[in-house]
């Protein structure tokens, strides 16, 4: 049966509380992005290992980073898009309030501000993807979640047979070349060095490559979409889950037994591949390896986390992720304004001058100080600052800005 677009609104409701759950896990996503992003802005992606001059603890680190975060993070983001798809809409339904508009504007702002964050601070924005990639969603928001599963199933099966032959393809023909060419990596490098002209430029110049990268992971996205919304329905990431489901706790293990035995496998063989020791020929096709298990990965990830969050410490390291995930957003820009004061002409210029292990501590030292200040900012706010604007765009209204405090 189809959802009604609209119901009368509950009189008297009671204001819905949080998942923890989906925001500590947003807020521990957030972190694996922002070490890959890193590594980008740094001008270190595309330089095997991070280039020639690296020290042995930049590769080490560089290695690390492929191995347990490269292509990991934001598939675990995609899920709990997916997720917090179904939060919207039981939102419209609480609120007596039209689905389909709210929504159509809420992938609205995101494209725009996903556009805008592309141009100005980094052109491997996720957003703008998210709000194209969102829509098909919205236009399968009525089928049965168990449809919805094996339509999961079904994308990640013909991305993965289409990512093996290119990986195949790629072996077969590959010289070799250990990646971007000099010249090029020194024209980035003087651009992004300049001033916030030729920042933008270089900015907007990388969209082809990057709407080539999204291109290819376009699939994995909407099958973590489609995964995350199937969790959703079925209320999977919660402590009480839907009438009928199996046991959590065990589901919860064998996802968490799965995922490390056929991700770190995958994982490994990436990051020998893109740093090393296999040859620079290996680099895609072990490069589509990982990334094909990286799903694998990521579950895992996300099932030990609920796993420890049951216990009394895992409990207080939820509370101290979750207002980072509640306003995760504001920090994923953040973190571009960071970077890009960091290491482009907006700031101190350091692009291509910075190691990987610098780059990566500097990145874990400013996610303490996000979890720090967005810990403070949620005791006063309900949002943080970018998401109060998509909120309000979202109801086409003023949402209510602070907390409201129990007596």
């Amino acid at each position: 049966m189809q959802r009604p677009e609209t119901i009368e609104p509950t009189a008297g409701a009671a204001r819905p509380r949080r998942i923890v759950e989906v925001d500590a896990l947003r807020g521990f996503a957030l972190c694996g992005i922002f070490l890959a992003n890193v590594l980008v802005m740094a001008g270190l992606d595309g330089q095997r290992g991070g280039g020639p001059h690296t020290s042995g603890v930049d590769q080490v680190a560089y290695w690390l980073v492929m191995m347990f975060v490269q292509t990991k993070f934001y598939l675990l983001f995609s899920f709990l898009f997916g997720y917090s798809f179904t939060l919207q809409m039981d939102a419209a339904e609480r609120d007596g309030a039209a689905f389909a508009p709210r929504m159509l504007r809420r992938l609205l702002a995101l494209f725009v501000l996903g556009l805008l964050h592309a141009a100005l601070l980094y052109p491997g924005d996720i957003l703008a993807t998210y709000a194209v990639l969102g829509l098909v969603l919205f236009a399968t928001r009525s089928a049965d979640p168990g449809r919805m599963w094996r339509a999961a199933l079904w994308v990640y099966g013909v991305v993965a047979a289409l990512y093996l032959l290119l990986g195949t393809l790629v072996a077969l023909v590959d010289t070799g070349d250990d990646g971007t060419p000099p010249a090029t990596l020194a024209e980035q490098a003087a651009a992004y060095r300049g001033g916030p002209g030729d920042v933008i430029g270089a900015n907007i110049a990388a969209w082809p490559e990057v709407l080539a990268g999204l291109f290819l992971m376009g699939g994995m996205v909407v099958a973590a979409f489609l995964a995350g919304f199937t969790a959703g329905r079925r209320r999977l990431l919660t402590a009480a889950p839907a009438a009928g489901a199996p046991d959590r706790t065990a589901r919860l293990r064998r996802i968490l037994v799965v995922g490390l035995a056929v991700g770190l496998p995958g994982g490994a063989l990436m990051a020998a591949g893109t740093v090393g020791p296999l040859g620079a020929r290996w680099a895609v096709p072990t490069f589509i390896v990982g990334m094909l298990t990286a799903p694998a990965l990521s579950a895992a990830y996300a099932s030990g986390l609920l796993l420890w969050f049951t216990t009394p410490r895992g409990a207080r390291l939820a509370a101290e992720l979750a207002p980072a995930g509640r306003m995760a957003l504001t920090n994923y820009l953040t973190q571009s304004l960071v970077m890009a004061l960091v290491f482009t002409g907006y700031g101190a210029a350091l692009y291509g001058r910075t190691g990987a292990a610098a780059a990566l501590g500097g990145a874990l030292l400013f996610y303490v100080l996000q979890l720090a200040a967005s810990a403070r900012l949620m005791k006063r706010h309900r949002f943080g600052p970018v998401e109060r604007l998509l909120r309000t765009v979202t109801v086409w209204g003023r949402p209510a800005p602070r907390v409201r405090r129990e007596r």
